[in-house]
């Protein structure tokens, strides 16, 4: 198992992305600790996780609330031995379909200020307890490289944590910590799209004749995807990969 013996905090632990990773890190051998702020859905999560043989644990937070991330990455680090991975999945609150031209100050200004509060609380937490190890993974949702009209501030905002990455990255990177983003091209395929997609590949079905969002790809990454990227990132066979972003967009993005 590639996370075999670590420790993983990961933040929005009950939405889609996170959930999907948390399982993802569950069933290559981490220890996973989910934070978000319903714990019902939590702990569905973890229920699923449990059944499959993970190990998980919950703690409903507010990732905005600096005080109390740091409290619980303390708990963390001092009830498993440290921390070895942090996975920001958390939501911006954005708002979308908007003009700019007609859009209000806050709300544009929303995700930035959100994304970029919240990967800040997150990273650190963690981070002061991985830089006495002299090891640790710290990755997130980021990119904004696109040029997508209507997406209001989440694009600044994908943009403005991606920066916060590489900051991270130039002054952790001495104390052995690697930060890294994932890039996915929105939010990644449904059920549905993914069966389609197989009928596609088995020739059981035509192509149709669908906007792929200038992917080169006519699929698009599912949850699991984006999951197993996300171990991949967290795991030894990136050890060499820091201030970078993982761009899984099927091509809408040229590297």
């Amino acid at each position: 198992m590639l996370l075999e013996h670590r420790t993983a905090i990961v933040h929005g632990g009950a939405g889609a992305i996170g959930s999907a990773v948390a399982r993802a890190y569950a069933r290559e051998g981490a220890e996973v600790h989910l934070t978000g702020r319903t714990e019902a859905a939590l702990d569905e999560v973890a229920r699923r996780i449990h059944r499959d043989g993970g190990r998980a644990h919950v703690a409903p937070l507010d990732v905005l609330d600096q005080t109390a991330v740091e409290r619980h990455a303390t708990a963390v680090a001092h009830a498993a031995g440290g921390i070895d991975i942090c996975f920001n999945a958390t939501s911006n609150d954005d708002v979308q379909g908007t003009p700019l031209l007609d859009m209000q100050l806050d709300d544009f200004m929303r995700p930035v200020t959100k994304s970029v509060t919240a990967h800040f609380v997150i990273a650190t937490a963690a981070a002061r307890h991985m830089a006495p190890r002299g090891t640790g993974v710290i990755l997130a949702m980021a990119g904004g490289r696109e040029a997508i009209p209507r997406l209001g501030g989440s694009h600044v905002a994908w943009a403005a944590l991606a920066g916060a990455c590489r900051q991270l990255a130039s002054e952790l990177g001495p104390h052995g910590i690697r930060v890294a983003w994932l890039l996915s091209p929105g939010s990644p395929g449904s059920d549905e799209v993914e069966a389609l997609h197989a009928r596609v590949a088995h020739g059981e079905q035509e192509q149709p004749e669908a906007d792929t969002d200038g992917r080169l790809l006519h699929r698009r990454p599912s949850y699991e995807d984006v999951a197993n990227i996300a171990v991949f990132a967290a795991s030894d066979w990136a050890r060499t990969m820091t201030a970078t972003e993982i761009n899984f967009t099927a091509g809408a993005v040229i590297d």
